[in-house]
């Protein structure tokens, strides 16, 4: 694990801006309530089973008439049922599924969020000037299979890893960082929250948090600490995450960052996956620390 960078202010003032763009962004305390619980208690890598330190689910309620009028959202969630979660499983794409993808790359380029983003990418001579053809950068990098294995055929891509989450071996989770995919697989009682991990100021989150350390089980498998953000839309977690991997000039990058709204900085990471280092597969992607 690389050391911990530096505050990169370029970057913190980007993403502060993107925050304050993001309209779409759920309210805590208004639009979601979240109970935190007891914190996590110990456990090894491989484990398949820890101690529940939270009774109840992480999501009290959540408004879901938001999640379905806010355009992103439901053409983000139509994708979370698109992939099979096991590694070295291939993946079948089907029309209908690439339709779907177009459908939510076209609506969260509509964002002022992602045009930000683009905007800067665009000065850092790292993105394609044409809307058009930044989407099919997006494609590219977020929904384009690759084998984890050589010998495997394409069993997995960014979208998959980062936002729906995979399972190896039936032993491990990998990836499955974001918040309404928590949610609806907590609503149907397929994933089981079990405390939150405490940040090196030892600090309890409270109910307003907006990034949260987590450990959980899901498919048999133990995550014994993931993180994420908790109520933010769609198109500022993609559009955090490519600029960060865009910037990247290795195949392991951390970048340290501060957005105004959040208190403390915050470790972003980013790893590259496949021969050509177009693979976006961030790994302990958030952790926030004083």
């Amino acid at each position: 694990m690389a050391s911990r960078k530096a505050l990169n202010h370029e970057l913190s003032k980007l993403f502060s801006e993107m925050w304050d763009m993001d309209v779409h962004r759920l309210m805590p305390g208004k639009d979601y309530t979240i109970d935190v619980q007891g914190e996590a208690g110990p456990a090894q890598p491989g484990d398949s089973a820890v101690r529940d330190n939270a009774a109840r689910h992480l999501f009290h309620n959540v408004n879901e008439g938001l999640l379905k009028s806010i355009k992103t959202f439901p053409t983000f969630i139509s994708l979370l049922d698109n992939y099979e979660t096991s590694t070295g499983v291939a993946e079948v794409v089907t029309q209908e599924e690439i339709v779907e993808n177009n459908s939510f790359l076209d609506a969260i380029l509509t964002t002022e969020v992602m045009r930000r983003a683009h905007e800067y990418l665009l000065k850092k001579n790292l993105a394609k000037p044409n809307l058009t053809d930044f989407k099919h950068q997006l494609y590219d990098i977020w929904f384009q299979l690759y084998a984890r294995k050589e010998e495997d055929r394409p069993d997995s891509c960014g979208f998959e890893h980062v936002f729906v989450g995979e399972t190896r071996h039936g032993k491990e989770i990998l990836g499955l960082h974001n918040w309404v995919q928590f949610y609806l697989q907590e609503k149907h009682n397929q994933i089981d929250y079990k405390g939150y991990v405490a940040w090196k100021n030892k600090t309890r989150p409270d109910k307003d948090v907006q990034v949260l350390s987590i450990q959980f089980s899901w498919k048999g498998s133990v995550k014994l600490i993931g993180s994420t953000f908790i109520g933010v839309s769609p198109e500022f977690e993609f559009a955090l995450y490519i600029v960060i991997f865009l910037l990247s000039e290795e195949k392991f990058t951390r970048e340290t960052v501060k957005i105004d709204e959040l208190s403390g900085a915050m470790d972003t990471t980013c790893h590259w996956w496949g021969s050509t280092g177009l693979r976006l597969r961030p790994s302990a992607l958030l952790h926030l620390h004083k």
